[in-house]
Parts: structure tokens; C-alpha cells; sequence
């Protein structure tokens, strides 16, 4: 059974008194849980079927042509619009049970046979508009809070995973590997990173797919990124490393990986915690920033700078899209801030420590 020590269920209870950043963190976690079953709330698929007796949940399911229901004609062997089979089962014992907003991120609504914005339509299940090309904005704002956090989560574990590693392993062996490493740092965070992204995804291939153009983008950002972290990680470990209680597992002939990860480590937990929400904003920001440029997540990925740029270049048509991309990265941003601030006070070493 895993159990928390005395010091660390007092930062957390502590963390669930300040109300803000704790009903923040509540609301985040359903927020990021929910949206992994978005599919089910947000979709152009049918949630369930009922046809002659027979149950489908094409939800997650393969493309179905129009015979699987009996279309003919053209229908027959083209994917099902579950929209339009559900008007066609109207009437019969045939059932068909869309979900709440039935329009997908990548959905074209063509109103009157033209692709172009539409203002919130409550009958049409547009609750948010459409854009450019006639995509649902709410279904492209849910997928892409669904992308960016995600994102955001990867790209902060590996940018911990290397920065926290080099950072302690400077601070703890020092010396000449200290030095080395903080030439490599120096010069490697002189190497701008946008002038990297645009050289990177410009020779790029066009026919690689979505997920490995996002994989090196998620790469490429976190090569740039792990540098600052390991300066503050740095000086807590030769701060800890100085301390009475790292010298005594050292005379007891306590290895090394048992110094770094059993004693050190813990005591500078405060210092890798308190940057985690704030690594998470820089990366949703850095994120919607790189897709307002065109240079980051490659289309037709949902994503927040996308309709933010979108919105900016039909602001007097379409003023729906840029006030709901622009709520929606505010809303993000200001909860995972909450969520930051009461964590740093929570795990505030001048408040909470082991010396006490």
C-alpha cells in the first residue's frame, strides 16, 4: 500500500484548504477525464442503433457503408450520415440515438450547398457557430482542449523526465561534468526555437500522418525546453547534497541511485511540483501560439489557435469564433493558474519542512 509521509499529507491538506486552486484542480481533472468519451457527447456518429432487432454502436466502431441499414442507391456505398439515417428511420421501429451535438471536429455543414460561417444556430445543434468551412466551433473547442492538454501533459513528463535528471546530476556530481554541462546549456538555449520549428516542418512531408507530424512537434518542443528546469534543480541538490543527513547515508555506504532518489530527491519535491501547472500553461500557450502561425499542429487537427486565427481574419463576419477561442484559452488558462498558485503556496518549503 502506498502511503504518504507526515509532511507531504500536511502540503495536501493544505492544497485542499486554499478553495480556488482546489476546485480548480476538481474541475480539470473532470474536464480532461470527460473529454476522453467526447465521442459520446460530440460526434457525427450515431451512439446507438436499432435496426430490424439488431443492435450497432458505431461509435468506435469501423466506417459503415449505407447498406448495413438497408440505403440504396449511391447511400449504399458511401459511409452512413447518421444525421440524415436518423430522419430516415422517423417513423419506423428503427431507432437511431445521436449524440447531444451531432457534428464532428472535421464535419463540413453545408448551409443552402455552401461551406461558410454560420452564427450560433440552436436548430441546427451549432450552440457555438461554425467556421470558415462550416465546422461545429464548440466540437473543435472540446477536441482541441482534448489535444492541447494532452499535449501539454506529455510535453511537461519528458521535459521533467530530462531536465530533473541533467539538473540532479549536475548539482550532485559537480566537478567537471557540472562545468561541461553548463557550456552544452548555454549554448544550446541560444539556438532559437521557432526558427526550428519552420525549418523542421517545412521539409517535412505532407504524407506523413497527423499523430507522427504532432509526435516531432511534441519532440521538438520539448528539445528546447528542458534547459531552464535544470538550473533550479541544480542548486537544490548541491543545497541538499551539503546537508548532515546526505553525508550519513553516505558514511553508511548508501549508493549513489539511493542518495539521488531516496534522500535528495524528496526533499526537492517542493521545486519540481510548484513548476508543474506552470510548465502546463507555458506549453498550452506555446501550443496555441505555434498554431496561430500556421507552424503547429498540422491540419486538420482541432485546435484553439487555429479558430483563435481563424477568428482575427473574419472578426466583423464572424465575431462568434474568435470570442469563443479566445473564452475558451482564457477559461484553460486561468484554472491551470489556480491550480499553480495554491500548489506553490501549499508546497512552500518556508512553510512545510523536514528540519522542523
Amino acid at each position: 500500500m502506498f502511503k504518504f509521509n507526515p509532511l507531504t499529507i500536511k502540503k495536501l491538506k493544505r492544497f485542499r484548504e486554499i478553495r480556488r486552486g482546489y476546485y480548480s484542480a476538481v474541475l480539470l481533472i473532470c474536464l480532461t477525464v470527460g473529454s476522453l468519451f467526447a465521442e459520446l457527447l460530440i460526434n457525427d456518429r450515431a451512439i446507438f442503433i436499432s435496426y430490424q432487432g439488431q443492435w450497432h454502436f458505431p461509435t468506435y466502431a469501423d466506417v459503415e457503408v449505407g447498406s448495413t441499414y438497408g440505403l440504396t442507391g449511391i447511400d449504399a456505398v458511401v459511409p452512413v450520415d447518421y444525421r440524415a439515417l436518423q430522419a430516415f428511420f422517423e417513423g419506423t421501429e428503427n431507432t437511431v440515438i445521436m449524440p447531444l451535438i451531432p457534428w464532428g471536429p472535421n464535419t463540413n455543414d453545408a448551409l443552402d450547398g455552401i461551406l461558410k460561417t454560420q452564427a450560433p444556430d440552436f436548430s441546427r445543434k451549432h450552440f457555438l457557430g461554425t467556421d470558415t468551412t462550416g465546422r461545429d466551433v464548440l466540437s473543435r473547442l472540446i477536441y482541441g482542449f482534448r489535444t492541447a492538454i494532452f499535449f501539454a501533459l506529455a510535453f511537461t513528463a519528458l521535459t521533467y523526465l530530462i531536465g530533473v535528471t541533467i539538473g540532479c546530476a549536475m548539482g550532485y556530481f559537480g566537478g567537471i561534468f557540472d562545468l561541461l554541462f553548463q557550456r552544452i546549456i548555454e549554448i544550446w538555449s541560444n539556438i532559437p526555437f521557432l526558427y526550428m520549428v519552420i525549418i523542421v516542418f517545412s521539409i517535412i512531408p505532407a504524407s506523413f500522418e497527423v499523430s507522427t507530424r504532432i509526435t516531432i512537434l511534441l519532440f521538438i518542443m520539448v528539445l528546447f525546453s528542458w534547459t531552464g528546469l535544470t538550473y533550479y534543480m541544480r542548486t537544490e541538490t548541491y543545497k541538499e547534497k551539503s546537508r548532515d543527513y546526505t553525508a550519513a547515508a553516505l558514511v553508511l555506504g548508501a549508493s549513489t541511485s539511493r542518495v539521488i532518489f531516496k534522500h535528495i530527491m524528496p526533499n526537492t519535491i517542493a521545486t519540481m511540483i510548484t513548476f508543474v501547472p506552470f510548465t502546463v500553461v507555458s506549453a498550452i500557450t506555446a501550443i496555441t501560439a505555434l498554431d496561430f502561425l500556421g507552424w503547429g499542429l498540422p491540419p486538420p487537427t482541432p485546435s484553439i489557435g487555429e479558430l483563435l486565427k481563424q477568428g482575427t481574419a473574419n472578426l466583423t463576419t464572424a465575431p462568434w469564433i474568435v470570442s469563443s477561442a479566445f473564452a475558451a484559452l482564457v477559461f484553460i488558462l486561468a484554472v491551470v493558474t489556480f491550480i499553480g498558485e495554491a500548489v506553490r503556496e501549499a508546497f512552500d518549503p518556508r512553510k512545510f519542512t523536514r528540519y522542523r
